[in-house]
């Protein structure tokens, strides 16, 4: 495991503060020993925290044609059919996956693909749980065409805490499954908008991870 590029900033950050903590504390807390420790505590605590958000695990990736991989850890919320009135303009299932704080918050391409079509639009930050997160907060919209001509809609949503959507695609490029398309910071959610008569793998409550669950298959 190591630690991915998009935490370098953050994690120095953080460092810096809690640096200046402990010397405020060493140098102008003369005696209380309690204290200290408890300050020794929560910048150890609040350091591991901040490092253990941006890992970046080494796994062994599902690939398959007609497989449609996880593009997030974290928990499925939704599954229905929908209207995406984006970039479809049509009727679609929709498979959401919320993704805490406690997550790994890289986001894969959950399938090998033409990029059709990217957009970023800024918005709210409302809880990312939410329905109206999905057209109202701040998010980017990935599409991606296969081979085969059929286009999935990939949708990072930023949440509540999620202050900064990273995303790594531009349109004409080609992403393999399973490459990095973006890394969303501080709890958020990724939604899949799929054609009609997909088979769909996973249930509502399941716990899914990138790059390893099978969501679905074309």
């Amino acid at each position: 495991m190591t630690i991915h590029k998009e935490g370098t900033p953050t994690i120095l950050i953080v460092l810096l503060f809690n640096l200046a903590v402990q010397f405020c504390s060493f140098y102008f807390i003369p005696g209380l020993l309690v204290i200290k420790l408890l300050l020794l505590g929560g910048s150890l605590f609040l350091q591991g925290f901040i490092m253990s958000f941006f890992r970046f695990p080494k796994r062994e990736m599902v690939f398959g044609e007609n497989k449609i991989i996880s593009p997030a850890d974290g928990k499925v919320v939704v599954i229905e059919e929908t209207h995406e009135g984006e970039y479809f303009n049509d009727k679609c299932i929709q498979v959401s996956i919320f993704m805490s704080a406690f997550n790994v918050h890289i986001n894969w391409a959950p399938i090998s693909g033409l990029v059709k079509y990217y957009k970023y639009h800024p918005g709210k930050f409302l809880i990312a749980r939410k329905p109206k997160s999905s057209t109202e907060n701040e998010r980017t919209s990935l599409v991606l065409e296969t081979d085969g001509k059929t286009e999935i809609l990939i949708r990072q949503i930023a949440g509540f805490v999620a202050r900064r959507i990273v995303a790594y695609s531009k349109v004409g490029t080609t992403k393999l499954q399973g490459d990095q398309i973006g890394f969303i910071k501080f709890g958020s959610r990724v939604d899949l908008f799929l054609p009609l008569g997909t088979k769909i793998n996973v249930k509502l409550g399941d716990k899914v991870k990138g790059t390893q669950s099978v969501i679905a298959e074309l």
